[in-house]
């Protein structure tokens, strides 16, 4: 049986509210550090061309049975033909964009890593502190039933298996802060924010890989295998069948 815990009102007042107050301050202090170390940077044409066709493509796929068959199929014409369509890609042409401009602009490369040093370097240091001044510490309990799968992830740092899982230790609040802030962040910094780890720790790791020539050719084959059917002849069905269910 999971045992119950009484938690401690000074626990509230010295781990819980402080550590949730520093991980606020903290992201926004570096949202105005990366502001301040961001430069300009002039945008590839190419690439902005490149995803703007994209974007038209699938407004295409998604209002493409509200337009006439042969208006579709003209408009698919002339986004996937073999010779000229603007997403067909020829071969050989294929290679990372992104990679392939870094190693032209050095600048990119300098903004890449002062990115990631204004991520890695304030996270290290908070939790060196969180780990020397707040660990073993169970900081609140979740107002309903979890299951054991949950235990790994919410009593980090506690090595007790009879503890009810609903506790969670300050390290996992830590975390829990950590990936869970950004709808905050969004509310107080607006939706541009430069703090949002778990994307930031993705782009860290995929960064190199982004290739818009592949999401070209993606686009072109989702728009080849669509099933082009014309809404508009249907609609009186379909405002009929909805005021019998009215009336009904």
């Amino acid at each position: 049986m999971a045992e119950d815990l009484v938690l401690d009102t000074p626990i509230r007042d010295w781990v819980l509210i402080p550590l949730s107050v520093v991980m606020v301050l903290i992201g926004v202090l570096r949202y105005f550090v990366s502001k301040l170390m961001r430069s300009f940077q002039v945008p590839d044409a190419k690439i902005v061309k490149e995803g703007q066709v994209i974007v038209r493509a699938r407004n295409l796929r998604a209002g493409a049975n509200f337009i006439p068959p042969k208006s579709f199929r003209a408009r698919r014409f002339y986004f996937s033909n073999e010779e000229n369509g603007l997403l067909h890609v020829p071969k050989g042409q294929s290679q990372n964009a992104q990679a392939a401009q870094m190693f032209s602009d050095p600048n990119m490369a300098t903004d890449m890593m002062k990115k990631n040093l204004s991520m890695i370097i304030p996270q290290t240091l908070t939790f060196a502190w969180v780990n020397f001044f707040f660990s073993g510490f169970v900081a609140a309990k979740i107002p309903f039933p979890l299951t054991q799968r949950f235990r790994s992830m919410l009593q980090n740092g506690i090595d007790l298996s009879t503890v009810n899982v609903s506790y969670v230790s300050s390290r996992s609040w830590y975390f829990l802060n950590l990936f869970g802030l950004r709808g905050l962040f969004s509310l107080i910094l607006g939706e541009e924010n430069a703090v949002d780890d778990a994307q930031r720790m993705m782009q860290m790791g995929g960064g190199f890989g982004f290739d818009p020539t592949k999401n070209l050719s993606a686009e072109k084959d989702s728009i080849d295998i669509i099933q082009h059917e014309w809404a508009l002849p249907k609609f009186e069905q379909r405002a009929e069948a909805v005021l019998r269910k009215l009336v009904h």
